[in-house]
C-alpha cells in the first residue's frame, strides 16, 4: 500500500514538472527576447541570424529551468493533495509523512545528471556562440583576445602592461601601459609591442626616472630583453568546459581574480546539480506542512527567491574574494539543504 501511495504522489508531481519546466523555459525565453527584440530589429537581423542567437542561448536556458521547476513542481503538487485532503486520507492510512518526501529524490537524481552534463559541456560553447552571434548581427568583427593587468617578475626586475592584445595570433602582441623596473630605474609608456621570438619589448617615446633625476623622455625606441613566453589570453571561466577548467586550475596560471573566477565556475558546475536533489527534499518537507493551493504558490514564489539572491550574490562573494570560491558555490544548496533538515526534525 505505501509503495503504491508513493507511485501516486511521485506520478503528481513529475506532472507538476513537466509543466514547471515548460513554463520556465518559455518565461526565460519570452525575458531573453523581450530585452534583445528592440536590437534584432534596430540592426536588421535575418531569421537564421536571430535563431542562431537563441539556440546558442537555449542550453542555458534549460540548466536554469530544470533546477527551478523541482521547488514549483514539489509544492504544488502537496499543495493540491493537502487542499483535496488526499495527503490527510494517506496519512490516517499510516503512511509516515517523511516516506512520501525520500522517493522524490531519485527521479531528480537524473535530473541533476542531466543538468551537470549540459553545464560542463553544452553551455559553455553556448555563451561562446551567443557572443559570436551578436557581433554578426551588429555587423562587427570579434575583438582581438587580450589579457588585462599583465605581470612577470624575473629576479631584479618588474614588467607590467595594462593590456596585452595579439590581433594576428602570431609571435609579436601590442601592450598598453606599460611600467618596466629595473633596479633603481622605472621606465613607462603608452605603448609598445613584444615580440616573443626575439624576446623583446619595443617602447617607443619611453620615459626613464632614476633617483635624483629628471624624467626623460627618449627619442628612439628603447629596447628591452624579456624571457617570458605569450599565451593565448584565457577564455572567460564561463566559455570554458569542466575539463578545460580543470586543467587550467592545474597550470596555477592566470590573475589571482582569473583563478577565483576558475575555481568558483568549476565548484559550481558541481554544486548546481546537486541542486535538484536538495530542492526536492526542502520543498517535500514544507510541502508536508502546507494546507491548501495558495499557500503552495506563495511558498513556491519565496522559495525561488530565497535561492536566487542567494545564487546571484555568491559569485561576486567569491570574486572579490570575500568567501572561498568552492563555499560560495556551494552555498546555496547547504542553506536549503539546513532547512530541509530542520524542517524534517520538525516533522517527525
Amino acid at each position: 500500500m505505501p509503495f503504491t501511495l508513493n507511485r501516486y504522489v511521485l506520478r503528481e508531481v513529475l506532472r507538476w514538472y513537466a509543466a514547471g519546466l515548460a513554463l520556465f523555459l518559455i518565461l526565460q525565453l519570452t525575458d531573453t527576447l523581450s530585452t534583445t527584440v528592440s536590437y534584432l530589429l534596430l540592426y536588421h537581423a535575418t531569421l537564421p541570424e536571430a535563431l542562431a542567437a537563441f539556440g546558442a542561448i537555449a542550453p542555458n536556458v534549460l540548466n536554469r529551468s530544470l533546477v527551478l521547476a523541482v521547488p514549483f513542481a514539489v509544492l504544488l503538487a502537496f499543495g493540491r493533495l493537502q487542499g483535496d485532503s488526499e495527503l490527510k486520507a494517506m496519512f490516517a492510512a499510516g503512511v509516515r509523512p517523511l516516506g512520501l518526501v525520500w522517493p522524490l529524490a531519485l527521479p531528480f537524481l537524473l535530473v541533476g545528471a542531466v543538468a551537470f552534463v549540459n553545464a560542463g559541456y553544452v553551455v559553455p560553447g553556448g555563451q561562446e556562440r551567443w557572443d559570436r552571434a551578436w557581433y554578426t548581427i551588429y555587423g562587427q568583427t570579434p575583438p582581438p583576445p587580450s589579457q588585462e593587468n599583465y605581470t612577470f617578475a624575473p629576479p631584479g626586475a618588474l614588467f607590467y602592461a595594462g593590456r596585452v592584445t595579439n590581433n594576428a595570433g602570431g609571435h609579436v602582441a601590442q601592450l598598453e601601459g606599460v611600467l618596466v623596473q629595473r633596479g633603481q630605474e622605472t621606465v613607462t609608456a603608452n605603448s609598445g609591442t613584444w615580440d616573443t621570438r626575439a624576446h623583446t619589448w619595443t617602447l617607443p617615446n619611453a620615459w626613464i626616472t632614476r633617483p635624483g633625476e629628471d624624467p626623460r623622455q627618449l627619442k628612439t625606441p628603447l629596447v628591452l630583453s624579456q624571457a617570458d613566453t605569450l599565451d593565448p589570453p584565457q577564455s572567460p571561466a564561463e566559455q570554458v568546459s569542466t575539463p578545460e577548467l580543470r586543467t587550467r586550475l592545474a597550470s596555477e596560471r592566470g590573475t589571482p581574480q582569473e583563478r577565483r573566477d576558475d575555481a568558483f565556475q568549476l565548484a559550481r558546475r558541481y554544486a548546481d546539480p546537486v541542486t535538484p536533489v536538495v530542492f526536492a527534499l526542502a520543498a517535500g518537507m514544507l510541502g508536508l506542512l502546507l494546507r491548501s493551493r495558495a499557500a503552495g504558490f506563495a511558498a513556491t514564489v519565496v522559495f525561488l527567491v530565497m535561492f536566487y539572491v542567494l545564487w546571484i550574490s555568491v559569485p561576486q562573494l567569491a570574486r572579490v574574494g570575500a568567501l572561498a570560491p568552492t563555499l560560495a558555490a556551494w552555498l546555496p544548496s547547504l542553506a536549503f539543504l539546513l532547512l530541509a533538515t530542520v524542517l524534517a526534525w520538525r516533522l517527525r
